[in-house]
């Protein structure tokens, strides 16, 4: 039997809490800094400068730590929300490791997916992605036999953009004034592909649009298709899977559950449940913020991890964040792409039930774009243009000593603000029958995508919840429901103003949208951030997280 839950506002609350409830009486200042949001990127900015011995507050709205990286449990079930798996982590020696056990005192432990740790779908063509370098060299050259030639030129671009991207890094750290000095010089370092549209680089090596559409099948790692994303985030995406796919053991609240200590350490604090409504500036400097009880918190660093749209539109005020000439710098930037969530419950363990530690990537074809124009064109009969589905419960070994007997799915697939808009001004739980409706149809629709690869499922589900762009609104505050922040096109990779350091004196920014999406991406914006706060002071950080 399915159980889908008729009515959010029935479902029992989640048994997962990180972090300590928020009550004005409970706050221990001074501090010398608040962060705004407790996504991957605030946790690191606060641990980082935690280790050196800063006092730091971390606010956040959701009644659990973590941003994207939180888990949930109803039902005898547990999901991960946004950690679906994460590259680089099987070498203590790769930036993001190094980071991770940094901000961790190297309490996080990891787990490997399988070998085949993606395997995508283009309409009948099957590729399935093997870790390592000569793994998805061969993945490739199975498939596209012929293409011998492209494929082993697209792997040498994968290294020339990782190479540029560490002078891309450094200039978020420089001041606004060098700012036209390191335009030139990154013109000089960075390769010519860098910042091209994904698709207009693949076809200078193939015209194979199948071949093209199977490179290009991790584009659901930052939500923007081939025609329209940076070649530089597809290829850091690419590399940073080069070697695999990783789950943290005990599932993905134990990022936030790791890293809290570390800010506790000198006094910090995670709260929960503590919802900012503004940034306090005073003659022109950021001095600390407003609470939703009218508590005023003051502290001599902001750092606001709640995305620039929401930084510069919703708690600045707004003849603050029109003095540094946001609204022109606006309308370079656009929201990411909305997404369903289906979170699935089943009875058996993943043996039981021939689950895979691999990611499945399903498509109606190898035409990213095009796949997505027929769904923008009829959203109610065309085919989803990507249907990703995880298993958390076989990619996490300690999952069966949490829920013994039990496994979970997950499935991602994207959507339009459009369609949940009407009901964007009801309550998460009340949003009426036909909203509950909509919801059913698209449960319905994305089970079968589902039951199509794996039949041995059809009857064994428990339980599933869905999630629209409004349930991502509601939790995460991002205003139109979006995943990856801004939108990971070359547009926004020009805009030099998309870094820690804003024009306001004591406010910075940290997490995704300073840098590139994704649990590494936001977290090397978090340490960014520390680095631009820290001056020559982060030198000794920057070598030990850069160079090891």
């Amino acid at each position: 039997m399915v159980v889908n839950s008729p009515s959010s506002g029935k479902l029992k609350p989640s048994t997962i809490r990180i972090g300590t409830r928020y009550r004005a009486n409970r706050l221990k200042g001074p501090y010398d800094a608040i962060v705004i949001g407790s996504g991957i990127g605030g946790l690191t900015t606060a641990a980082c400068l935690a280790k050196a011995g800063k006092k730091v507050l971390v606010l956040e709205q959701h009644y659990t730590a973590g941003g994207y990286t939180h888990s949930y449990a109803r039902n005898g079930y547990e999901w991960d929300v946004g950690v679906h798996y994460i590259g680089d982590m099987g070498s203590p020696h790769t930036l993001g490791r190094r980071l991770f056990d940094y901000i961790t005192n190297g309490k996080l432990e990891w787990a490997p997916m399988d070998e085949n740790y993606d395997r995508f779908f283009l309409g009948d063509k099957v590729v399935n992605l093997r870790a390592g370098k000569e793994g998805l060299r061969h993945s490739l050259l199975s498939a596209f036999p012929d293409e011998q030639n492209a494929i082993d030129q697209y792997l040498k671009l994968l290294g020339k953009v990782a190479d540029g991207m560490q002078w891309y890094t450094l200039s978020k750290l420089t001041p606004g004034i060098l700012s036209p000095l390191v335009h030139r010089g990154l013109d000089v370092a960075l390769p010519e592909c860098f910042n091209k549209t994904t698709w207009e680089v693949l076809s200078e090596l193939t015209d194979n649009q199948e071949l093209i559409g199977a490179i290009t099948g991790q584009w659901g790692d930052c939500g923007v298709t081939p025609k329209q994303s940076s070649f530089m985030v597809h290829a850091l995406i690419a590399k940073h899977y080069l070697y695999g796919g990783f789950y943290p053991v005990g599932g993905a609240s134990e990022i936030a559950k790791t890293i809290i200590p570390v800010i506790q350490e000198p006094g910090g604090e995670v709260f929960t449940y503590a919802d900012v409504t503004d940034i306090l500036v005073e003659k022109g400097k950021a001095t600390g913020v407003r609470m939703a009880d009218g508590e005023e918190i003051r502290a001599p660093l902001v750092i606001s991890n709640a995305g620039v749209i929401n930084t510069f539109e919703k708690l600045l005020p707004a003849a603050v964040a029109e003095r540094t000439g946001y609204q022109g710098k606006r309308q370079h930037i656009t929201p990411s792409m909305p997404h369903i969530g289906l979170y699935i419950g089943l009875k058996g363990t993943p043996d039981q039930l021939g689950l895979p530690r691999t990611n499945f990537w399903i498509y109606p074809g190898a035409d990213h774009d095009g796949n997505v124009q027929q769904f923008l064109d009829d959203p109610e009969h065309a085919d989803f243009p990507v249907v990703y589905i995880s298993f958390p419960a076989a990619k996490d070994p300690d999952y069966q000593n949490r829920w013994p007997g039990t496994s979970t799915i997950e499935i991602v697939a994207p959507t339009t603000w459009e369609i949940f808009e009407p009901w964007q001004d009801t309550l998460w739980g009340k949003r009426g029958e036909d909203y509950e409706a909509l919801k059913q149809k698209i449960t319905d629709q994305l089970l079968e995508v589902m039951y199509e690869k794996l039949p041995q499922l059809r009857g064994k589900v428990d339980y599933v919840e869905t999630s629209t762009p409004l349930s991502t609104a509601w939790f995460c505050r991002y205003g139109r429901g979006e995943l990856y922040g801004l939108d990971h096109n070359p547009e926004r990779f020009e805009q030099d103003w998309l870094k820690p350091k804003t024009d306001i004196p004591g406010l910075y920014l940290t997490g995704q949208d300073i840098l590139t999406c994704g649990v590494v991406g936001a977290m090397i914006g978090g340490l960014v951030t520390t680095l631009a706060i820290q001056g020559w002071r982060g030198t000794g950080l920057a070598k030990r997280i850069f160079v090891g």
